[in-house]
């Protein structure tokens, strides 16, 4: 069964203030709207471009992305 990207992304918390992947899975984790079932790069990056605050750079959101669907094959 393949895990959705929330699932994924909860992999990647960590303490860093630093490291911008951390504190991204950091912030989402915080996010009771965040689509935590969705595996849809669309939805979820509208939802991201158009509802939060906390991302500053998609770019970001890309990288992980795709090592979210590298390891998700």
């Amino acid at each position: 069964m393949r895990r959705s990207f929330y699932h994924y992304l909860m992999t990647l918390k960590g303490p860093s203030h630093l490291d911008e992947e951390q504190i991204f899975a950091t912030d989402a984790s915080h996010d009771i709207q965040f689509p935590k079932h969705s595996d849809d790069y669309d939805e979820i990056s509208s939802y991201l471009e158009l509802s939060v605050n906390y991302l500053e750079n998609m770019d970001v959101f890309d990288r992980i992305w795709e090592k979210y669907v590298e390891n998700n094959q």
